[in-house]
C-alpha cells in the first residue's frame, strides 16, 4: 500500500458564497479501502463528484495512476479505471440480472453500448456476466428481472455492475444507503471479499461499517479534510470526535 493510485490537490468547488470543498487533499493508497465520512452537508458526495469527473472543479489537480485527469470526462477517467457507482448507475429495470451486468461487460469491452450485436446470446459476455454475480452473491438471481429484485439485491447488482467494468479504483457513495441490518451486513461482508484486491474510495453514514471496513478513513467539515488516519486513531481523536461525533471532550 505504498503507492498512491489517486493524489487530490486542493480540489476547491463552490455555489455561490458557499464552498462544498474547500482547497481539499486526499491520497488515496493502491488496494486499500479508504472511506469518506462527516457530517450532512460537509463536501462528500461534492468531493466522489469532483473525482469521478461529474462536477468541474473550480480549483485544485486529480492525478490517477500517475495522470492528470483534472480536466477529463467521466467517459475518458472510466476508460482508465476510474469507476462510481450507486448512486449514479442505472439498472434496467426491465431487463434480467444477467442482461444488466453483460451490458457493462459489453460496454466495457467496445467502450460503447452495442446494442445490434444480442448481448442475450453472447457468450463472450454471458459468462463473465454470470461469474460476476456469482462474485456478488446473486447467481441464482441472474434471470430473475431486475425490477423485481429487493432493494439489497439491487444495490449487489449495481457492485456487479461497476465490478463487469474491471475498475482500478471503484467510487461508492453510501453502498448501504436505503437497507436494512441484515443487508447492509450483507453488503458489509460481500465488500471485506473485495479488500487488498480491489481499490475502494467509499462515502458511508454507516459507521459500523465504515470502521469494519476502512484501512484508512478521511473526516471532513465544512468541505475541509480534519483527519486522515486508520480507523482507531480516528475513533479517538478529540477533534473528530468534537466535530463529528458531537462529543465537547
Amino acid at each position: 500500500m505504498d503507492e498512491s493510485i489517486l493524489k487530490a490537490r486542493g480540489l476547491t468547488k463552490a455555489y455561490g458564497a458557499l464552498k462544498a470543498t474547500d482547497t481539499l487533499s486526499l491520497e488515496i493508497r493502491t488496494g486499500e479501502i479508504h472511506a469518506i465520512i462527516g457530517p450532512n452537508g460537509a463536501g462528500k458526495t461534492t468531493a466522489i463528484g469532483q473525482l469521478s469527473g461529474e462536477l468541474t472543479s473550480d480549483e485544485g489537480t486529480i492525478y490517477f495512476a500517475g495522470r492528470d485527469i483534472t480536466r477529463l470526462p467521466v467517459h475518458k477517467r472510466a476508460c482508465l479505471g476510474l469507476a462510481r457507482s450507486f448512486q449514479i448507475t442505472s439498472i434496467l429495470l426491465n431487463f434480467t440480472a444477467e442482461d444488466n451486468v453483460a451490458m457493462a461487460v459489453q460496454a466495457r469491452d467496445g467502450h460503447s453500448f452495442k446494442f445490434w450485436k444480442s448481448a442475450r446470446t453472447d457468450r463472450k459476455l454471458r459468462v463473465p456476466a454470470r461469474e460476476v454475480l456469482k462474485e456478488v452473491g446473486l447467481a441464482d438471481r441472474a434471470d430473475i428481472v431486475a425490477d423485481r429484485l429487493s432493494h439489497g439485491e439491487q444495490r449487489q447488482l449495481e457492485l456487479a455492475m461497476a465490478l463487469a467494468t474491471r475498475p482500478a479504483l471503484l467510487l461508492l457513495d453510501e453502498p448501504m444507503a436505503g437497507m436494512g441490518p441484515a443487508s447492509s451486513r450483507k453488503m458489509v461482508d460481500l465488500l471485506q471479499t473485495l479488500k487488498g484486491r480491489l481499490t475502494i474510495l467509499m462515502v458511508e453514514h454507516d459507521m459500523d461499517a465504515v470502521f469494519t471496513l476502512a484501512d484508512r478513513i478521511t473526516v471532513l467539515v465544512y468541505g475541509r479534510a480534519i483527519a486522515t488516519d486508520t480507523p482507531e486513531n480516528i475513533h479517538t481523536d478529540p477533534a473528530v470526535r468534537k466535530a463529528y461525533l458531537g462529543e465537547n471532550g
